[in-house]
């Protein structure tokens, strides 16, 4: 949770009551499950882009020192 580290204890209570008042506390779980399913998302495409800028610069510097 880096994002709310900043957050007093105070802050973090009036955060999770305005949540409860807009989103109902039956919504509350939906919403947390998505928001995970967003990040681990988030998370593997960051993954596959890195993993393409790698495999392309391997085969810029292949290509650079056959040349």
């Amino acid at each position: 949770m880096p994002l709310l580290a900043f957050l007093s204890t105070n802050e973090l209570l009036i955060v999770v009551v305005l949540a409860l008042v807009v989103f109902g506390g039956s919504q509350i779980p939906k919403l947390a499950r998505n928001l995970g399913r967003a990040q681990k998302e988030l998370q593997r495409g960051l993954a596959e882009g890195a993993a393409e800028a790698d495999k392309a610069a391997e085969a810029d510097k292949k290509a650079d020192d056959t040349a």
